[in-house]
């Protein structure tokens, strides 16, 4: 299951049945979790755990040193769960600060070229299009939907179910079950078919479009949105979630 033309450190530890492709390489501390499968020309280094049955396509860079100019040495880590799916070309560095992670959940799907920055915290679920790039300690939330030549700003977060147009900039937060779009980005409407799709309930959905018109339609300052939204609408977990979200943002949101 392993080439001969791979590179494995005798340290590195490799689960039972991965497949190791022709001119992948290995490093030292590198934990490679059971099923995992690289193509070909893959790099993993760093201080790097990676759960089950992940599978890595050629020339994809994983667990590098961060490219943050404030890195003053220390152990970093990369932490990346189970049954994730990286295609060509796929970045994602170690964090910066010793003892810190960047962190990958499961079940995500990186296309061509998605660039994950230090200290990143993506959720499960996920799906980045093509050149997406995180800048660094950007979090995703679960089931987030990037599109193409997405740019995320330092410290933003990408709320559940929220979905990002091609070619999007981001430089502050994303709203849970929002689509936004543009240069900078503005909320659009609510993401209808991913609420659909997941099986949220007709009930939740309807709240969450009356929350949108409150949020960014009514002219309202941040807080009296907000409590608009609690005194008005059903106290549905979504509802709560969308609430909590946008009371702990520190950039603001895209509206």
């Amino acid at each position: 299951m392993i080439h001969p033309t791979a590179i494995i450190h005798p340290k590195a530890q490799v689960g039972a049945n991965c497949q190791i492709g022709p001119y992948c390489v290995i490093g030292e501390n590198v934990t490679l979790g059971e099923n995992c499968k690289l193509h070909s020309h893959v790099v993993v280094d760093g201080h790097t755990v990676l759960g089950a049955r992940n599978e890595f396509f050629p020339f994809a860079s994983i667990g590098l040193k961060t490219q943050d100019l404030k890195y003053k040495g220390g152990v970093t880590h990369l932490r990346i769960g189970d049954d994730n799916v990286f295609r060509e070309g796929v970045t994602i560095h170690s964090a910066t600060t010793d003892g810190d992670a960047t962190v990958v959940g499961s079940h995500n799907l990186l296309l061509t070229y998605v660039h994950i920055a230090h200290d990143c915290q993506l959720g499960n679920h996920i799906i980045m299009s093509g050149f997406v790039g995180l800048a660094g300690h950007v979090i995703v939330e679960d089931h987030a939907i990037l599109g193409g030549y997405t740019a995320v700003h330092q410290f933003c977060r990408i709320g559940t179910f929220a979905m990002t147009g091609g070619c999007s900039r981001i430089p502050q937060d994303v709203t849970p079950y929002m689509i936004v779009e543009g240069n900078p980005a503005e909320a659009r409407a609510v993401n209808k078919i991913g609420l659909e799709r997941a099986g949220i309930s007709e009930a939740a959905q309807v709240a969450l479009r009356t929350a949108h018109k409150i949020i960014f339609r009514e002219g309202l300052m941040q807080a009296e949105a907000l409590a608009k939204i609690e005194a008005e609408l059903p106290a549905l977990p979504e509802i709560k979630h969308l609430v909590q979200f946008i009371r702990a943002s520190t950039r603001g949101i895209c509206k």
